[in-house]
C-alpha cells in the first residue's frame, strides 16, 4: 500500500517559482517535486486550482508558468492550500476566512492612504499626523495602490511599521494597460509594479478593440484576498503603444488624475467677467502706481506673485503681491470643491493640469502685465541688514508693469552672458538691483540661523515643435539664472514667514507648512557613510539644522558632495501640511506656511481666506475652522505626493523616449546608487539615469560592503563606489517600465585598500537588528526602503 504524501498547491507554486520565469511541463514540475510519475494527474489538478486563482498560467503543450498574480502580494494563506480537489468557490471562501481572522496585536490601528512603490513595499500617510507607516510587500493583504486602509502601527528604531488590517475605501477606480487574450479569456496587462499584473476583462469589448491595444478599463471587482485576480470592464482604446500621449494617460489614470473639469465647474468659471469690475476695486488699497513686476521661468503658465521694492533711510520697503484667488473661489463653491479634490496643479513636460480652470489660472487671477488684478499683498519694512522691522497685510488692487524671465533678470544684472537680453528686464534694472540687494541680505540671515540648502540637480525636459523630447538637461544649471531664481525665492520665503508669524501671534487657525527633525537613527547611519568618505558630521546633528548646514558647506565642491547630499536628503522627514505650527526644520523657521501660490496650491488659497477674514474684521469660529482646515491639510499633503509622483514618472518617461534610439551608444556618468542588485548611474549628457544590474558587472561575485556604498568583487577586488565615475553602454530601454539598462565598458581598478577604508571602526561596528533576524553588521544607509526624495521640502516649489 502506497504511503506517498499528497501534493499541496503551495508545493506546486514553489516548483513554478523555481523555474525562474520560464514555463515548465507538467512532468518537469513532477521531477522538481521529487514525486513519482504517477503523481502527474495530482500535480495537474493543483495547477488547475492555481490557474483559477490567477497564480498559474497555462500555456500550449501542457506547460505552465507563474501566473498574473501581483508580484508584491503575499501568497494565499498556507491553510488555503488543500490536498484534495475542492470547488473554486469553497477554496476562495476558506482563503478569505483565513485572511479575515483577527491578527495578533502589533500596535495601535491608524487610518490613511496607501502608496505602493514600484519595488512592492508601501507607505501609509496616516491621518494622525505622525510619520508614515512602512508596510512590507507581504503585509499588504488585498490592498491596492491608492486605497484608504487601516493598518497596525508599531514603532521601531527605523520608524513606524505595520500591516494592513482592512480596506476602508478603494481609491483606484480605473486602470490602463495592454489587452491580451489567453484562450477564451481577455486580460489587461498593467506593466506597472504598483498594481496587480493583470485584470481579467468582464463584460463585452467595445467595437474594433483587438488584443495588443492599450485600453482604459473600469474596475468591476477588487481582490477579496491576496493573489486573487481583479476584474475590469474595457471603456475605450487609448492609442498607439509606447507613445508619450498613451503612456502619460496611463500614469494619470493610475494615479486617479482627471484632466477635464466637471460641467458645474466649467459653468461657474464661465460666469466670471473678462475684466475686474469697478465695484470689486473700490474697497481696496490701490497699488497700481507701483512698478510691480512678475519674475518667472520663460515658460511659466501662471503668474501668481509680483514684487516691488525701494531703498529707505533705514533699509528697504518691499511689497510681495499675490493674486487674490479667494475673491473668486468662494468656500464650498463648485470650483472650490474641485480645487480641493485636485489639491495642486500638476506640471508635465510641455503642458500643465491646473488646479483651477483656465478662466482663473491663466486669465482673471493671473497677474499678467497691464491689467487690473485683485491682490492680497504683504508689505515688509526691512533694516539695512535685512532684519524685519514691521509688516502689514494688504487687500489691494494692482497692475503688473512687466513680465520678466529669470534669464532676462540674470542678464540685466550681469549675472550671466548666456541668456538673451530682455527689454522688460533692462527697463526695470534699478528695481532688479534693489531686489537683488534684499535677496542677498535675506539669504545671509537665513544661513546664519541654519537654513539648509541642498544643491541637487533636477531634470528639465526640452521638447521639439512636435512635442518629442530633444534633450534632458539640469534645471537652472547656469549659476547666474539660478541666482535670479533665488531673488524671487527669497522674497516668497519672506512673505510666507511673515504671514505665518502674523497668524500665529493672533492665534488664528491656519494651514502651516511643517517639517520635523530627521530621524536620529538615519542621521547616525548617514554620519557613518560620510565618515567613510572622509567627512565628519558633528554629534547631535539631527537636532540642529545649523550643524547639518555647516556639513553641507564643508563638502561643497568635493567629488562626493552630490552623492552625500542625496543621502542626507533621504534622511530628512517629508514636509507636510498641518494646522499645528510645528516649525520647519530645513528652513530653520519657527513659523512657516504657504501663502504665495494660491493659483496652484490649495493650502495657499485656504490661508488667503483666513487673511481676508481678518482684514475685513469677520468673526472666526476657531474650533470649527481648525477642524475643517486640518481635513484640507491632509488632503493637500496627499495630493502633493500624487503630483510629485506623476511629475517624476513623466520626466522618466520622456527620458526613455529620448534614449530609445540611442541603444548601443556609450556615455560618461556618476554612480548615484549602490544596492545588492546593482548600480544607478546618472549620465552627464543627457541628464538621465540608467540601471546597471549586478550580473552585468563582470565575471566576479560582487558583494555590497557593510555601509552599503560600494560593490566589491570577491576575487578581483574591482570596486564600484557611490559617487564614482563610470563609462557605460546603453543596452536596452523599456518605455512601459520607464527603465534603461546599461553595462560598464571598462572595469575600475582593484581597490582593496580603499575597500578597507570604508569599513567602520570597530567601536562603531554595531548595527541595529534587521527585521528578519539579529545581525551585527554595520548599518546601511538604505537598509529600509526610502520614499522618493523629491517629496522633501527645500522651500516653496516655484517650478511652473
Amino acid at each position: 500500500m502506497s504511503t506517498t504524501k499528497s501534493i499541496g498547491r503551495e508545493q506546486v507554486m514553489n516548483a513554478l517559482r523555481a523555474g525562474g520565469g520560464r514555463s515548465l511541463h507538467v512532468m518537469e514540475i513532477v521531477q522538481i517535486l521529487g514525486a513519482p510519475k504517477s503523481a502527474r494527474d495530482e500535480v495537474r489538478d493543483r495547477l488547475q486550482d492555481l490557474k483559477e486563482l490567477g497564480l498559474a498560467k497555462e500555456l500550449p503543450g501542457n506547460r505552465y508558468k507563474v501566473g498574473p498574480g501581483r508580484k508584491h502580494a503575499a501568497p494565499p494563506p498556507p491553510e488555503a492550500f488543500v490536498t484534495k480537489p475542492r470547488a473554486k468557490r469553497e477554496a476562495e471562501q476558506e482563503a478569505a476566512e483565513r485572511f479575515e481572522k483577527p491578527r495578533a496585536p502589533g500596535g495601535p490601528a491608524v487610518t490613511g492612504w496607501l502608496t505602493i512603490t514600484p519595488r512592492g513595499f508601501a507607505f501609509v500617510a496616516a491621518d494622525d499626523g505622525g510619520p508614515d507607516v512602512f508596510v512590507s510587500a507581504r503585509s499588504l493583504a488585498n490592498a491596492m495602490h491608492g486605497d484608504r486602509v487601516e493598518v497596525s502601527a508599531r514603532r521601531t528604531e527605523k520608524g513606524r511599521e505595520g500591516e494592513v488590517l482592512r480596506i476602508v475605501d478603494r481609491g483606484l477606480l480605473r486602470i490602463a494597460g495592454r489587452l491580451t487574450r489567453a484562450r477564451r479569456v481577455y486580460l489587461i496587462e498593467t506593466h506597472d509594479a504598483r498594481l496587480p499584473e493583470v485584470f481579467r476583462v468582464s463584460g463585452t469589448l467595445p467595437l474594433e478593440t483587438e488584443p495588443g491595444m492599450d485600453v482604459v478599463a473600469q474596475i468591476t471587482k477588487y481582490p477579496e484576498f491576496p493573489g486573487e485576480v481583479p476584474e475590469a470592464r474595457v471603456l475605450r482604446v487609448l492609442g498607439p503603444r509606447g507613445s508619450a500621449e498613451v503612456e502619460i494617460a496611463k500614469i494619470l489614470i493610475r494615479e486617479g488624475v482627471v484632466e477635464e473639469f466637471p460641467e458645474d465647474v466649467v459653468q461657474e468659471a464661465l460666469g466670471f467677467p473678462a475684466q475686474v469690475p469697478d465695484h470689486d476695486i473700490r474697497e481696496r488699497e490701490d497699488l497700481r502706481h507701483l512698478d510691480l513686476v512678475t519674475i518667472d521661468p520663460e515658460d511659466a503658465r501662471d503668474h501668481d506673485d509680483a514684487v516691488w521694492a525701494e531703498q529707505t533711510p533705514d533699509g528697504f520697503r518691499v511689497i510681495i503681491a499675490i493674486a487674490d484667488v479667494s475673491h473668486y473661489v468662494r468656500d464650498g463653491s463648485a470650483i472650490d470643491r474641485e480645487a480641493l479634490t485636485r489639491g495642486t496643479s500638476i506640471y508635465l513636460p510641455g503642458r500643465a493640469i491646473p488646479m483651477l480652470p483656465p478662466e482663473l489660472s491663466t486669465n482673471l487671477a493671473s497677474l499678467v502685465p497691464d491689467e487690473d488684478r485683485l491682490t492680497l499683498a504683504v508689505e515688509v519694512r526691512l533694516g539695512k541688514l535685512g532684519k524685519i522691522l514691521s509688516h502689514r497685510l494688504i487687500e489691494g488692487v494692482m497692475r503688473s508693469k512687466a513680465r520678466i524671465s529669470y534669464g532676462g533678470a540674470a542678464r540685466a544684472l550681469g549675472l550671466t552672458e548666456d541668456a538673451p537680453r530682455q527689454e522688460s528686464a533692462e527697463q526695470h534694472l534699478p528695481l532688479l538691483k534693489v531686489l537683488h540687494q534684499i535677496s542677498r541680505r535675506l539669504r545671509a540671515l537665513r544661513n546664519r540661523r541654519g537654513a539648509l540648502g541642498f544643491e541637487l540637480p533636477e531634470a528639465k525636459v526640452l521638447l521639439d515643435k512636435s512635442g518629442e523630447p530633444r534633450d534632458v538637461i539640469r534645471s537652472r544649471s547656469d549659476a547666474g539664472i539660478k541666482e535670479a531664481y533665488e531673488i524671487v525665492e527669497d522674497l516668497m520665503l519672506l512673505a510666507n514667514e511673515v504671514v505665518a508669524e502674523d497668524l500665529t501671534r493672533r492665534k488664528v487657525p491656519a494651514i502651516f507648512r511643517v517639517h520635523g527633525k530627521p530621524d536620529p537613527h538615519k542621521v547616525e547611519t548617514f554620519a557613518a557613510v560620510a565618515e567613510a568618505f572622509g567627512h565628519a558630521l558633528e554629534e547631535d546633528a539631527a537636532e540642529s539644522p545649523k550643524k547639518l548646514q555647516k556639513f553641507l558647506e564643508r563638502i561643497a565642491g568635493t567629488p562626493h558632495a552630490q552623492s552625500l547630499g542625496f543621502l542626507l536628503l533621504r534622511a530628512m522627514q517629508q514636509a507636510t501640511y498641518d494646522t499645528r505650527n510645528l516649525g520647519h526644520f530645513a528652513l530653520a523657521a519657527r513659523d512657516y506656511l504657504h501663502f504665495t501660490s494660491p493659483i496652484r496650491r490649495y493650502p495657499d488659497l485656504a490661508v488667503h481666506r483666513v487673511v481676508r477674514a481678518l482684514a475685513r474684521g469677520e468673526r472666526i469660529e476657531a474650533a470649527a475652522l481648525r477642524e475643517k482646515l486640518q481635513q484640507q491639510a491632509q488632503q493637500s499633503s496627499r495630493m502633493e505626493r500624487r503630483a510629485m509622483t506623476v511629475e517624476r514618472e513623466s520626466v522618466n518617461l520622456y527620458r526613455c523616449l529620448l534614449m530609445k534610439n540611442r541603444v548601443g551608444e556609450e556615455f560618461e556618468g556618476t554612480i548615484t546608487g549602490v544596492t545588492e542588485h546593482g548600480l544607478s548611474v546618472a549620465l552627464d549628457l543627457p541628464f538621465v539615469e540608467t540601471r546597471v544590474p549586478i550580473e552585468r558587472l563582470g565575471e566576479d561575485y560582487y558583494e555590497l560592503d557593510r555601509l552599503g556604498i560600494r560593490l566589491v568583487g570577491r576575487r578581483s577586488g574591482h570596486s564600484f563606489a557611490l559617487g564614482g565615475r563610470l563609462t557605460v553602454r546603453l543596452e536596452s530601454v523599456v518605455i512601459e517600465r520607464r527603465e534603461m539598462v546599461a553595462v560598464p565598458t571598462t572595469l575600475p581598478e582593484a581597490r582593496r585598500a580603499e575597500r578597507r577604508r570604508t569599513e567602520l571602526p570597530r567601536a562603531h561596528a554595531e548595527e541595529p537588528p534587521r527585521r528578519e533576524r539579529p545581525s551585527s553588521r554595520a548599518p546601511r544607509p538604505s537598509s529600509r526602503p526610502q520614499k522618493p526624495t523629491k517629496h522633501r521640502d527645500r522651500g516653496p516649489r516655484r517650478s511652473r
